[in-house]
């Protein structure tokens, strides 16, 4: 009895020490099925859907819409669930929660973001998450006012004129840090944005709206390029493009001069998704959202983002 009592407890020990080899051996190869090892996230500011890939000749978008579909997959029913202006927008996407926050660039996120996960996870230094942006305001998506992260695993950033988030720079100056980033020092995370066709829509020009989004077009067919021109990057990094909101549609209120409310305009955006582990020449009519994409970054390099409301886009996968 005592003998067949030993071998028991011999034989829970063992089942249980293969389980647990198993799960951890399961585990690893979740984290290690992804091929990319650096993410981009490029948001090009309030352009509205009909004039991006709501357009089927893609005339204001003809890189994106001709050339870049075809390397990956677009959401083309990608929305804003939240509030639809800029400061709220991209603290969806790097948050992964909808949040009423000041648009002036005095208030922070409520909830840590992706940077800060990322940067406490595996203790990186701060240069391996960046913030690229045109409008120096977008400073604050590197803080968050909770108290148990605030001021603490913090991005590099590059917001506004000469970096000092004091002012806005023109879209050719974040594009120039850009290349320079991916030239000589490429961070694991980086969120760019570029203001211009927002900021044309605001001012009432409606052709250089139009054309700001065609110059946005090139930026990130560029971008594209640049990386696949690189060996240490060609395959091994995942580019998302998206836009923080939409704008009025006409006849509604004063039309792509403005956003901000619940309108179909401002919430129905795109993302376009492209990289080694995603399908290619995929149009996705499923929903998606901003929170959904820093969920999908974390699970795929592999750490976890509690406060996140975000789900993981499964649809971009390949296998």
């Amino acid at each position: 009895k005592f003998l067949r009592m030993r071998i028991s407890i011999f034989a829970i020990f063992s089942l249980t020490y293969l389980l647990l080899g198993f799960r951890k051996s399961t585990e690893e190869q979740t984290i290690k099925k992804f091929q990319s090892e650096y993410y981009i996230i490029v948001i090009i500011d309030g352009p509205r859907f009909t004039e991006t890939f709501g357009d089927s000749s893609y005339t204001y978008i003809p890189k994106m819409g001709r050339e870049l579909t075809k390397e990956g997959v677009l959401f083309y029913n990608f929305r804003n669930n939240g509030p639809t202006y800029t400061n709220a927008g991209h603290t969806a996407i790097t948050t992964g929660h909808y949040q009423h926050i000041s648009n002036g660039g005095k208030e922070l996120p409520k909830r840590p973001s992706i940077f800060n996960y990322y940067l406490k996870t595996y203790n990186a230094d701060k240069s391996d998450a960046y913030i690229v942006s045109s409008k120096g305001k977008l400073e604050i998506l590197a803080n968050t006012k909770n108290k148990r992260w605030w001021n603490t695993y913090m991005p590099m950033t590059y917001c506004g004129e000469k970096g000092n988030s004091s002012n806005y720079v023109n879209d050719e100056q974040t594009y120039d840090k850009v290349n320079l980033l991916i030239e000589t020092q490429m961070p694991r995370i980086m969120l760019v944005n570029f203001l211009s066709v927002d900021s044309y829509g605001h001012a009432n020009e409606w052709e250089a709206y139009l054309s700001s989004i065609k110059k946005c077009d090139q930026f990130v067919y560029n971008i594209w390029n640049k990386i696949q021109s690189y060996s240490h990057l060609r395959n091994k990094t995942t580019l998302f493009i998206t836009n923080d909101h939409g704008r009025h549609l006409n006849g509604h209120k004063d039309g792509f001069v403005n956003h901000g409310d619940r309108c179909e305009g401002c919430r129905h955006i795109s993302l376009l998704a492209m990289g080694p582990d995603f399908k290619k020449n995929v149009v996705i009519r499923e929903g998606g959202e901003l929170i959904d994409i820093s969920k999908t970054i974390s699970h795929m390099i592999g750490f976890d983002m509690p406060t996140s409301e975000g789900r993981v886009l499964t649809e971009l996968f390949a296998d």
